[in-house]
């Protein structure tokens, strides 16, 4: 039992590392790098200087939630890769680090570009293909997240198969 939980912990801690990693490559390469938009840029558009502020301030907030995720994602693959009834393999981790990144991709284009339309992924490009972009993302998250659990998938049956051949010992769990 006590095994499980440290897999489980170590499951959940790479998928929120992944949803924050992918909410920091947002933020960091779509509003600030390649400035195509801004947290709240459809709603308060960043041509004025206090349109500018709003948006600074939502990106900020955006970035300390993903900041949030990133280290709750941290110390819980922390916690759980420390005990001796840990198991992680390279497959897990990578697949849910993806899994965490195409979740975020898919909430947040659901939401904020879709459902609540306060901003769409590249709004410097003409405004009658900004779905196109939107839809392109979800695919982007889509792809991850099944890419993710496939990997997670094939990393836990490996992790099994090698501790059932070692007889279960640590060793043959850290595939």
């Amino acid at each position: 039992m006590r095994e499980y939980a440290g897999r489980k912990q170590v499951i959940w801690g790479a998928v929120l590392l992944g949803l924050g990693l992918g909410g920091f490559f947002d933020g960091i390469v779509l509003h600030q790098i390649l400035q195509w938009h801004h947290m709240v840029s459809e709603v308060e558009p960043v041509t004025t200087v206090a349109g500018l502020r709003v948006n600074t301030l939502g990106d900020g907030l955006f970035h300390a939630s993903t900041y949030v995720f990133t280290v709750v994602g941290l110390l819980m693959l922390w916690a759980g890769a420390r005990g001796s009834h840990a198991t992680l393999s390279t497959m897990i981790l990578i697949g849910g680090l993806l899994a965490g990144w195409g979740t975020f991709n898919l909430v947040e284009g659901v939401i904020d570009h879709l459902l609540l339309g306060v901003h769409h992924v590249n709004e410097t490009a003409p405004r009658d293909q900004w779905i196109w972009w939107d839809l392109g993302f979800l695919v982007w998250g889509a792809a991850m997240l099944l890419g993710g659990l496939s990997l997670m998938r094939a990393g836990d049956r490996e992790t099994l198969e090698a501790a059932s051949r070692d007889g279960g010992s640590r060793s043959a769990l850290r595939t």
